[in-house]
């Protein structure tokens, strides 16, 4: 059947182009959207609010690294949506939003969900946002969007189509192109440039953020014989193994990393837009050279004036470029030296934050080593996501840039739905858990086995902290929690509260093992 309702179209159309799983929740209004889910093949994650449909889009695209795509709503489904749209802005996830919208908004009032301005307000948190009037439209900036975040920077699109032209009998999207890209060309003609200069440089120092964690594999081999020393940007965890002896680890945030970036006679910058939420502070530190490697130009222009700008693929870049420097390169960095701030660094974190840094260990400790960890805006995550050791990429995903609260476990559903049977973790605190509790549900639902470990102080900790130092006295920081084992257990989940890190460590592994999810609370002052 070539002629289907244009609705029915575009699930067909996914499906050619690669889409089996999109996240949301059916309603009147994009109904079509719907019609043709099953026929194409393509599996429905059914969430319990459309912020959880898009955390689970976004876990999912973090997790795969393919393309998460949403249906939800016009009017407040997509408003719904639009904070994990705006988390996936400022992380760079490639998420695709589908909605319906009204066929006339301006003579007509009181419409059900009713909007002013739909297409405009969903521009405000993605990349771009487009209204779709004819199946042609429809189909070209599917392409479009899904052709943009393959060979571009990855980033969420909206696009909106009318209910009566999802209803609309409409014919085949066209076949999806042979060419299809995958990643973008490498900018040869620079390629000299950075060799050169590593080559005369004494202290080279590299710092990787998360555009350059696809084709690890491809660079590091010969990165390793250059004894460069390195940094890595909390999105860029385990880019560099933790155990690498010249790395510095995610500890950016560090204000005496400033003193480490300036002994440095040349910074190269991979993939990362050294943004506020990498650094904490306005400078990077740099007194040398700066080189900037990124395919998204705003990150080339920016505050920190690099010396030399490469617009290209990181992965393409650096293989191109330092296959070309033969043998094990000498520089003036040391093992010693490296060792010994990476050790004053712990010292430091633990007096910030005491208690944490030892539960940490236990994590590490009792996880498979492929364990997959998604995590949420609480203090236990804030310690964890500088000294926890990462020997691969992309494992470990938290809400970076717009910081919501709730993120990490539908995050973890959606990553959980698109590893299978590989090890993932959820990881919030007990204020956050709350915001999004509701898709506990869909684990059940789904049996999915996840250990959904909650940070139990009882108040929200780090804004209690930050008010103290601001002479401001405690306000609204302290909440009556439920009982989160009978909670989980209401929703047909396990449940466990250790008692001391052994438990911790055993309470887990029974998780792990369990088919179905598990909440585990664990509370601040656990028995060590």
């Amino acid at each position: 059947m070539t002629t289907r309702p244009l609705g029915a179209q575009i699930s067909h159309m996914l499906k050619d182009r690669g889409v089996d799983t999109i996240f949301g929740i059916p309603g009147v209004h994009n109904q079509e959207m719907y019609r043709g889910i099953e026929e194409a093949g393509i599996t429905h994650v059914l969430a319990r609010h459309e912020q959880g449909a898009g955390f689970m889009a976004d876990g999912y695209a973090r997790a795969t690294g393919k393309v998460g795509v949403a249906y939800v709503i016009s009017g407040p489904g997509l408003c719904n949506i639009m904070t994990p749209m705006g988390q996936a802005y400022s992380d760079s996830v490639p998420m695709l939003v589908l909605s319906s919208v009204l066929d006339e908004t301006e003579a007509k009032r009181g419409q059900l969900h009713q909007m002013k301005d739909q297409e405009g307000a969903a521009a405000t948190v993605c990349d771009w946002s487009a209204t779709a009037r004819t199946a042609d439209a429809s189909y070209q900036l599917i392409d479009r969007a899904l052709m943009q975040m393959a060979a571009g920077v990855p980033s969420p699109k909206h696009i909106q189509v009318p209910i009566a032209q999802l209803e609309a009998q409409a014919p085949a999207a066209p076949m999806c192109p042979a060419d299809w890209p995958t990643c973008a060309e490498p900018a040869p003609l620079q390629c000299s440039t950075l060799t050169d200069r590593i080559r005369t440089a004494k202290r080279p120092l590299f710092i990787f953020g998360g555009g350059a964690v696809r084709g690890v594999e491809s660079w590091l081999p010969h990165f390793l014989r250059l004894n460069a020393a390195s940094f890595t940007t909390y999105a860029g965890r385990g880019i560099i193994p933790d155990d690498s002896p010249l790395h510095y680890g995610a500890s950016l945030p560090r204000q005496s990393s400033a003193d480490v970036i300036a002994s440095a006679d040349l910074i190269i910058a991979v993939g990362t837009r050294l943004s506020e939420v990498d650094l904490w502070r306005d400078d990077l530190g740099h007194t040398a050279p700066m080189i900037r490697i990124d395919l998204d130009q705003e990150s080339l222009s920016d505050r920190h004036h690099a010396d030399i700008r490469i617009l290209a693929d990181a992965s393409a870049h650096l293989t191109e470029s330092l296959m070309q420097i033969e043998g094990v390169k000498e520089t003036t960095w040391t093992a010693q030296e490296v060792a010994k701030t990476r050790a004053r660094w712990r010292a430091e974190l633990d007096a910030e934050r005491p208690g944490i840094l030892p539960v940490v260990d236990a994590l590490k400790s009792a996880l498979p080593a492929n364990t997959m960890i998604f995590s949420d805006m609480t203090q236990f995550a804030y310690a964890a996501k500088e000294i926890y050791p990462m020997d691969r990429p992309a494992h470990w995903h938290h809400p970076y840039g717009f910081g919501t609260l709730g993120y990490a476990l539908p995050a973890a559903i959606g990553g959980k739905i698109g590893v299978g049977n590989q090890p993932v973790v959820a990881i919030l605190g007990d204020y956050g858990f709350q915001y999004t509790v509701q898709e506990l549900a869909v684990a059940v639902e789904l049996e999915l086995t996840l250990p959904v470990i909650i940070w139990d102080n009882g108040k929200l900790g780090e804004i209690e902290d930050s008010m103290v130092a601001a002479q401001i006295a405690p306000n609204a920081v302290i909440q009556r929690n439920p009982d989160f084992l009978k909670l989980a257990e209401a929703y047909g989940a396990a449940s466990a509260q250790p008692q001391t890190l052994g438990d911790f460590a055993d309470a887990l592994h029974t998780a792990l093992a369990r088919k179905g999810p598990t909440v585990i609370r664990v509370v601040s002052n656990i028995a060590q």
